[in-house]
């Protein structure tokens, strides 16, 4: 048995920039939510796929801006394309699919919890976390818990990690701390590159395992002194930036596996929500109703 856990932020985003613009009757922007029915519609006509979960950031925000001032915030996102979220997650809903709506974590905190929580259990032999997002790749785990890139057309397990990154998925927390991540304001440690630092973490694994006299490193890096120099002035920011970037395990999801099985879209939420959003054609599409009232 497989589990499939998809990253619905990624897919809206990914979605608003790529799909055409539509409006609904009422005059709001719903492209990006189109886009993402077609993506889940196009995952749940695969057999394999019996047990799926969608996670969503529903503020954007979460307890990390607490911890980090310059942490994303929602910011400067297109009022479109944020207007759109509640929609996104009322659209997986009427899929029938599971919807875990963030607001304190992140929907990658939910995904990684998830994959942890579900793997544990005896009957399910692979989870598959739906997103080409780096964060996540911590949380691959041999060929149990792998990344699949949809778009690509790509699978990631431990060893694609590696090949990727050039560290173990362990170590993907240090790696963002010390290069830095855009798109999640992590400014990263001055004068540590991709290079680098996937060089050094390869040796070392984490951060405090790194000594602090290069001339004591067991790999040789150009500009050694002065990478050590940077790290040794910013350890206590490379720390913090590594717990932003490390997602945590945790998250309150009250679904058990047998809740994430997936019985078919329902047809009369759909209906009623794809008139909503201006496009009758989805429910023409679906694979399978679930039974019962509402069926």
């Amino acid at each position: 048995m497989k589990v499939h856990l998809v990253d619905g932020t990624y897919e809206l985003f990914r979605s608003y920039f790529g799909a055409p613009s539509a409006t609904s009757p009422a005059g709001l922007e719903m492209g990006a939510v189109r886009g993402l029915l077609r993506t889940l519609l196009a995952l749940l006509r695969d057999p394999s796929v019996t047990h799926v979960a969608c996670a969503f950031d529903s503020t954007v925000e979460s307890f990390r801006n607490e911890l980090f001032d310059g942490y994303k915030t929602g910011e400067g996102m297109e009022p479109e394309l944020f207007g759109q979220f509640p929609f996104a997650e009322r659209a997986a809903r009427a899929l029938g699919v599971v919807v875990w709506s963030m607001v304190e974590f992140e929907a990658d905190d939910a995904i990684a919890t998830g994959a942890k929580r579900y793997l544990s259990e005896g009957k399910v032999d692979q989870v598959v976390l739906c997103s080409p997002d780096k964060d996540l790749a911590q949380c691959v785990v041999g060929d149990r818990v792998v990344l699949w890139d949809r778009r690509r057309e790509q699978v990631f397990d431990e060893d694609g990690v590696f090949e990727k990154f050039g560290v173990r998925p362990v170590s993907i927390p240090d790696y963002l701390a010390l290069v830095g991540d855009a798109a999640d304001g992590i400014p990263g440690i001055p004068k540590w590159g991709a290079k680098s630092a996937s060089r050094i973490l390869a040796a070392y694994d984490r951060l405090e395992n790194i000594p602090t006299d290069a001339a004591t490193w067991s790999v040789k890096l150009r500009g050694a002194a002065a990478l050590s120099m940077s790290l040794e002035s910013h350890r206590p920011e490379a720390a913090l930036y590594r717990d932003l970037a490390t997602l945590r395990t945790d998250v309150p999801l009250p679904e058990t596996l047998q809740d994430l099985e997936y019985r078919g879209a329902d047809r009369l939420a759909l209906v009623a929500f794809c008139e909503e959003i201006g496009d009758t054609r989805f429910p023409s599409r679906v694979s399978r109703f679930r039974e019962g009232p509402g069926a």
